[in-house]
């Protein structure tokens, strides 16, 4: 898809179609990694693509690429979550959730849940960065977007995010290596 086709995805079928195909699995790669839930983590994932359809209208091509662009709306969706995390909410996701998913889908989302096990250790040692440097460093060590792409997709100077990035990875180094972690998991040093 071309970035001045995005706008469209909240219009027409069958570009949305094209859309989601093209990006379904980044996405539920990127929200795996995030929850330790297979309901919770196919919710969101449409949550992704719905809040997509909604921002679609107001994409503009020079702000970033669109899967910088779509990965922004999937850290907003993931982000909201957290920040509602109520009693209620967990509930309702939980038994939509399984109504949504057969067992075949249950199953998939718990092998790709079961192989992001490394990244949640990951996460745990993110805890102790700032926003702004835990953002940009999910965006590309992660995520596979370029320092650039994460900067479009946060809204932020490229440089800005780089800086960032520089100062994560010196962070996570230091807590990785004082906890342990990479000691028992030396993949992670990568």
């Amino acid at each position: 898809m071309r970035p001045h086709e995005l706008p469209l995805i909240a219009h027409d079928p069958s570009v949305f179609e094209v859309f989601y195909r093209e990006h379904v699995e980044a996405v539920q790669g990127f929200v795996a990694r995030r929850v330790g839930d297979p309901h919770l983590a196919a919710d969101l994932t449409a949550d992704v693509f719905l809040a997509a359809i909604d921002a679609a209208p107001s994409y503009r091509p020079s702000a970033g690429a669109p899967a910088a662009w779509l990965f922004g709306v999937a850290r907003n969706v993931v982000h909201a979550e957290w920040r509602r995390a109520g009693r209620e909410r967990r509930a309702n996701a939980r038994v939509q959730g399984r109504r949504l998913l057969e067992d075949d889908d249950l199953a998939r989302m718990q092998a790709r849940i079961d192989a992001a096990a490394r990244s949640r250790d990951l996460y745990a040692a993110l805890n102790a960065l700032s926003e702004g440097e835990r953002a940009v460093f999910e965006l590309t060590a992660l995520d596979d977007l370029s320092p650039r792409e994460a900067a479009a997709a946060l809204g932020i100077n490229p440089v800005t995010a780089r800086v960032r990035l520089h100062r994560a990875r010196a962070a996570l180094r230091r807590h990785l290596v004082d906890d342990g972690v990479l000691a028992t998991n030396p993949s992670l040093e990568a």
